[in-house]
């Protein structure tokens, strides 16, 4: 299967709970050993119970089945995640550029020790504005805010282009 084969649709919370929260959990794991088992766990129940349902989430499905998604809270990303086992096949950089062509503009925040996710946004051309040395807990794990500025909405071209390849 390729790109072509994804296509983006928007969050249906009777459906797309149990799957989007499957789908945290196991990209979690893999990008985020260093927060723990015991915490991803707990994190998971907000992800199900409060952040995917009042979010603007979108979800990037083959074949009708949800492989990964992007939430939004107004131009910022809250969560970008993609099915482990499907991870760099163009999926994360389409739910990114559906997003930038809804918005405008994007900022996130990363974990700095998730070497991958800091350069798969480097190559879309994020930039780093700032670093914090503690995560919204508290907690030793530092965050970089990264911003994209993109064309105006409906104009996304190039490497972010939202139209398969």
């Amino acid at each position: 299967m390729t790109n072509r084969d994804v296509t983006i649709r928007p969050f249906e919370a009777a459906t797309d709970i149990e799957p989007l929260s499957d789908i945290w959990l196991e990209a979690s794991r893999r990008a985020h050993p260093f927060i723990g088992e015991q915490r991803l766990l707990a994190q998971r129940g907000l992800v199900k119970e409060k952040y995917l349902p009042e979010a603007e989430t979108w979800v990037a499905c083959r074949c009708g089945d949800p492989v990964g998604f992007i939430s939004l809270l107004g131009s910022f990303i809250g969560a970008v995640f993609v099915a482990p086992d499907l991870q760099g096949q163009g999926i994360g950089r389409r739910l990114i550029a559906h997003a930038l062509e809804l918005k405008g503009e994007l900022s996130l925040e990363a974990y700095t020790a998730n070497a991958q996710a800091m350069a798969f946004y480097a190559r879309l051309g994020f930039r780093e504005v700032s670093r914090r040395p503690t995560d919204d807990e508290g907690l030793p794990f530092e965050l970089a805010l990264l911003r994209l500025a993109g064309q105006a909405p409906g104009r996304v071209t190039g490497a972010l282009s939202t139209r398969p390849r």
